[in-house]
């Protein structure tokens, strides 16, 4: 006879209804029912028991991070175990000779980064949320520095998962290359937890520059701000972060900072370089090639204070727009669009949102193609910002783009996926019954079985 969950984890569960309802509700609109209870993990073998016994008991099972999931990923469907992954805290090991470093999932981006400092490194992958490092690679998630360090999947060397029959595996190798079987890790990054529990990660830290500036450029047109950004991408000119936002996200952001920013399209850009005689030419270059493409404004900001403020008005940017909405939810796209299409995708968000007549404002880490669209919503638009949602994703796939650059596909556009992959889809059905033949893992979050 099976013990119950209770037995197989004393003191680890909580039951309690104020908890659960957590999980029947996120910013997409979309609704649950409360799971059947959720397992607060703080080690491998909390996670290895309550696996199995979802094993043996054919009970779904949901990963939980930080809860930072834009797409519908966590939301429990009314007998699901939440496994929180979240006390998992332990930073095991630090190695400055090999850029690595060895953390359990519920680090944080900014816990990690706090460890690295010392040893004059950084981990680079910037969501804005201070996300998990196992829920950021969940998602593969990606964000502002990704024109320079990539995403989460270039950015960790292995992982120790636990697959769906409470077995417990190494996937990748702590080194700059390998080329030994199947990439399995790979794999497991942007699976959503569908696959396997990502119980630690090795993840690949960077020095941080010597010299480092920042910059804001203001432009009178979208167009024009993407033209810049093309540019500096084409010259291959040492850009580490790089950001679009809209005359009305910066609108947001001066009612939000009391900042006095022009309320125009805005590059926000960071510089590097090995010394500060060639950070002035990287800024100087930058700057340029901005006028070039019909910037009418450009602030620097060159210590640290500076730089820090800058970028912390650019990451408050959703929570200016809440603020700005009060009593509204708040719906999220995610498409991303090859750089060549990145001024029509904006263009068509706000042609899309003015037939439909909502309220919009634009984001983008447009050194990745990654365009992101705020909605604010209430009950009655609810259908308008989801009709909103859904015609971007067809532009997106329309123009050779893809329906989620970072978020993943979750509840929200699981029904997508056969237009971007075709026959692919049955590919990744068949690795899902193989990895999971039960089909207990985060079930119906990518398609159903």
């Amino acid at each position: 006879m099976t013990a119950t969950l209770a037995d197989a984890l004393p003191g680890k569960i909580d039951t309690r209804a104020a908890v659960l309802d957590g999980f029947t509700r996120d910013e997409t609109g979309r609704g649950g029912r409360p799971p059947r209870a959720v397992v607060h993990a703080h080690t491998l073998d909390d996670v290895v028991e309550c696996v199995r016994w979802c094993s043996a008991t054919r009970t779904p099972v949901i990963t939980v991070g930080a809860g930072t999931s834009l797409e519908g990923h966590l939301l429990a469907r009314g007998d699901e175990v939440m496994l929180d992954l979240s006390a998992m805290t332990a930073i095991t090991r630090v190695s400055p000779f090999d850029f690595t470093a060895v953390v359990e999932p519920g680090v944080t981006r900014t816990q990690l980064d706090a460890a690295l400092t010392p040893h004059g490194l950084q981990f680079p992958v910037d969501p804005g949320a201070d996300a998990t490092l196992g829920g950021m690679a969940a998602t593969n998630a990606s964000g502002t520095t990704s024109v320079r360090y990539g995403g989460m999947r270039p950015n960790i060397a292995a992982l120790q998962v636990v697959f769906a029959d409470g077995t417990v595996h190494r996937l990748g190798r702590p080194v700059a290359k390998t080329s030994s079987g199947y990439d399995l890790k790979d794999l497991l990054i942007g699976s959503a937890g569908t696959l396997g529990v990502i119980t630690e990660l090795t993840v690949r830290c960077h020095p941080v520059p010597d010299a480092m500036a920042s910059l804001r450029l203001q432009f009178d047109s979208i167009s024009d701000a993407v033209s810049a950004a093309v540019a500096m991408l084409s010259s291959a000119v040492a850009v580490t972060r790089l950001e679009l936002v809209d005359a009305a996200s910066i609108a947001a952001i001066n009612r939000y900072r009391q900042t006095r920013y022009p309320e125009r399209p805005t590059l926000f850009v960071d510089a590097a370089g090995p010394t500060r005689a060639v950070l002035d030419d990287v800024t100087a270059l930058v700057a340029e090639l901005a006028r070039e493409c019909g910037c009418t404004g450009i602030d620097i900001a060159r210590t640290a204070t500076e730089r820090t403020a800058l970028w912390e008005n650019r990451h408050h940017l959703f929570f200016a727009i809440k603020a700005a909405h009060p009593g509204h939810r708040f719906l999220v796209t995610d498409t991303a669009v090859p750089l060549s299409e990145i001024a029509g995708a904006v263009d068509a968000a706000h042609r899309c949102a003015a037939q439909l007549g909502v309220g919009i404002t634009v984001a983008g880490h447009i050194g990745d193609g990654n365009v992101h669209v705020v909605i604010p919503y209430s009950g009655e638009t609810y259908s308008r910002a989801r009709a909103f949602s859904d015609r971007m994703v067809e532009y997106a796939l329309s123009v050779g783009g893809t329906a989620s650059g970072e978020h993943g596909i979750g509840l929200s556009k699981k029904r997508y996926l056969a237009a971007e992959h075709g026959g692919a889809v049955d590919v990744m059905r068949a690795v899902k019954s193989a990895l999971d033949p039960l089909g207990i893992l985060n079930p119906g979050k990518i398609f159903d079985l």
